[in-house]
């Protein structure tokens, strides 16, 4: 006889923390979850993952917890709501799957010790799909028993979950990672309007270049369309919320005292995206920024 699996508690049901709740439900996982949005919380319920109303009751609930958030600011509300509702038996897990800097990291795992729970610092190298099975990439770090178990859980929603290090390495892999993301998105939308100034079409360049092993990139072929397009809606991510993974990233460059040039340029141009109204729009819509310095008709 097979092992009952654990009950998960979702706390965050936005683009990725409902993606992972989503997968966890249709992968027969008993899922409980909240978000203070009320739509979300609907399509969670759409797909079998109960709502019982607020962060406390999910925890009451759940036998270990993922935590998708938008802000430290979130974090450190979630944890001292979890104050007040008691572990029953085995330390209850904590999947801390933010992007956020680390000492807020450090300092949520410090408060939910002395709640008699144990948290693994978890983001997720990936962008919203259907199919996190085959892209999101979670980098855990923190204690192996930890680790494990939390690789176990997360299973259905991810390609790969390497330990890669004591508590807070996972962050630091992860805003390396967004580094380099930041800096390609730019260069190919900086690509496709070179192609078109060049009175090429871009999708060639995207048609033999996207599967290249030289060159090609999951984040060309994921972000080029939407530029050839110039449709950016729905997001993969927002342009609102990459501008808090960008100060993570460069807060940590200047406490590591780590040169970013090509970054540091890259960032202006995200800037004013947000700038144009686009922080509801992807990412991929730096694109339309580019496009207005080489002087093409605005979208109308």
């Amino acid at each position: 006889m097979s092992a009952r699996m654990p009950t998960v508690g979702v706390i965050g049901l936005g683009i990725m923390g409902g993606t992972m709740a989503r997968t966890l439900s249709g992968a027969g996982r008993t899922v409980v979850g909240h978000d203070p949005i009320a739509r979300l919380r609907a399509r969670a319920r759409g797909a079998g993952v109960a709502t019982p109303g607020s962060n406390a009751a999910v925890a009451a609930q759940a036998e270990l917890l993922l935590l998708s958030l938008p802000s430290a600011a979130a974090l450190r509300a979630v944890v001292e709501e979890l104050a007040a509702v008691p572990v029953k038996g085995r330390r209850q897990l904590v999947i801390e799957t933010s992007t956020l800097p680390v000492d807020e990291k450090l300092q949520a795992a410090r408060m939910l010790r002395a709640q008699h729970r144990t948290m693994v610092d978890a983001p997720i190298s990936g962008t919203a799909t259907d199919h996190p099975e085959q892209a999101w990439i979670m980098y855990l770090s923190g204690a192996e028993a930890d680790c494990r178990r939390a690789a176990d859980a997360v299973g259905p929603f991810t390609l790969q979950a390497p330990r890669v290090g004591a508590l807070g390495a996972g962050t630091r892999l992860k805003i390396a990672a967004n580094h380099m993301v930041a800096i390609l998105n730019v260069a190919c939308a900086e690509m496709v309007g070179l192609c078109r100034r060049m009175d090429l079409d871009p999708a060639v360049a995207l048609q033999h270049m996207g599967a290249s092993p030289y060159i090609g990139t999951g984040l060309m072929r994921l972000r080029m369309p939407m530029m050839l397009a110039r449709s950016y809606q729905p997001a993969t991510m927002k342009v609102a919320v990459w501008q808090k993974d960008m100060t993570v990233i460069a807060d940590m460059a200047r406490t590591a005292g780590c040169p970013t040039p090509l970054f540091d340029t890259c960032a202006s141009l995200y800037t004013a995206a947000l700038a144009q109204g686009r922080g509801e729009h992807d990412t991929a819509s730096v694109a339309e920024v580019l496009a207005g310095l080489a002087g093409q008709p605005p979208l109308r």
